[in-house]
């Protein structure tokens, strides 16, 4: 039984559909806050179960025969450490044999103030004594291209990355990883650093989404104060935008790079391009 944590997020639905490539539904658990929005999986034979990070107890429950256990990071930031101490409290009880968690690349060297619940995280899990895996995710290339819309409204691409390389990676190429490190053997123990096979600057992305809408999309570099106000101008909520753009300063010092290739390896395949993502994206925004 391998039960998944977030199961009706994106990245948490991606990697069921990557479990049900070999493993049979009735033996993958979906663990939601709300049983209704992954009604579709239940309906093709996945077990769903309840189970909210504020009640400790209905997590005994989801965990319940688990042998695996697909930690999703929370995305509520702030609350992170504590609501993932929850789940890894329950696999403790419960003798699970393996608790993958999705981590942040370098997550114990990285800039990223995004990283500070993660290192935490780690740490919950190694005072634990729960055997765990560490999938040190890099950003998904979804991240950026949520802004090829905006790019094309206002005619530039804006951030704060500098002349950062970003090796990002679809949320499915991770999806698939975690189903492969969940399906494994040996896991326990390891530190897998997953990003994309070819890494790119905002630069090179604006050039890309230029090159396929045929005009012209500068990348233009701000300040990390400035990319935050004008992240909010666009209607974020202030600690949003400041975290997003310190993330892009944090990638001007190399903080989403990393050129091992690992990820590639996990999944079997090269990773998907970034330029096919942003050409669909492109085409997307009309």
């Amino acid at each position: 039984m391998i039960v998944v944590t977030g199961a009706s997020g994106q990245l948490g639905r991606l990697a069921i559909e990557a479990l049900l490539r070999s493993v049979p539904a009735s033996g993958i658990v979906a663990a939601v806050r709300n049983p209704a929005k992954v009604a579709d999986l239940a309906a093709r034979g996945v077990v769903v179960r309840q189970a909210d990070y504020a009640d400790a107890a209905a997590w005994d429950a989801a965990l319940q025969g688990a042998r695996k256990v697909l930690l999703v990071s929370s995305s509520e930031v702030g609350q992170r450490t504590a609501q993932h101490r929850t789940v890894i409290d329950a696999a403790r009880r419960a003798g699970v044999e393996l608790l993958a968690y999705t981590s942040v690349l370098h997550a114990d060297t990285s800039a990223l103030e995004l990283a500070r619940e993660h290192v935490e995280t780690e740490a919950l899990l190694k005072a634990s004594g729960v055997p765990h895996v560490l999938l040190r995710n890099g950003w998904y290339t979804e991240n950026y291209l949520a802004g090829v819309g905006p790019a094309l409204q206002h005619g530039a691409l804006f951030g704060a990355a500098g002349e950062g390389r970003i090796a990002s990676a679809a949320r499915a190429d991770y999806a698939e990883a975690a189903a492969a490190v969940l399906t494994a053997p040996d896991q326990a123990g390891r530190v897998h650093e997953l990003a994309g096979d070819t890494a790119y600057t905002l630069a090179d992305l604006a050039a890309e989404i230029a090159r396929v809408a045929g005009k012209p999309v500068p990348y233009r570099n701000l300040p990390e104060a400035d990319y935050a106000q004008a992240l909010q101008g666009a209607g974020l909520p202030p600690h949003f935008a400041a975290l997003l753009a310190q993330s892009d300063a944090a990638a001007a010092q190399g903080a989403l790079y990393d050129g091992s290739g690992q990820l590639g390896r996990l999944i079997g395949r090269p990773t998907t391009p970034w330029q096919a993502q942003a050409a669909d994206a492109v085409r997307a925004a009309g």
